[in-house]
């Protein structure tokens, strides 16, 4: 899933331990779509992720590649979603590729 619009606010960078022992680290940032109804939309973004998300900044436009699940919990559904590409608008198109007249057929 992408989500799109303009980056309006950091929270904190949350920390712990796993059940496997392990540390991590997590951080949110929120997204104004833009939409008429329920525009933002809260992303985070784990371990590695965070070195992406810290490059954008408040006020920018920005794409972001998401992972979209839901799990439950003691009979209630709880939706994440996960960031795994963060980029300013700017630079989220990919360039063209130029077509070749050597087909091989």
């Amino acid at each position: 899933m992408e989500v799109k619009g303009k980056l309006v606010k950091k929270l904190e960078v949350e920390s712990g331990i796993s059940k496997s022992e392990k540390a991590w680290q997590k951080q949110t940032c929120v997204i104004d779509t833009g939409g008429d109804f329920n525009n933002e939309v809260a992303v985070s973004a784990f371990g590695d992720k965070l070195a992406q998300m810290n490059k954008l900044e408040v006020g920018m436009d920005v794409v972001i590649l998401c992972n979209v699940y839901s799990r439950e919990y003691k009979g209630k559904y709880y939706h994440n979603i996960d960031g795994y590409h963060f980029t300013s608008n700017s630079k989220a198109e990919a360039p063209v590729a130029a077509q070749s007249d050597d087909l091989p057929f």
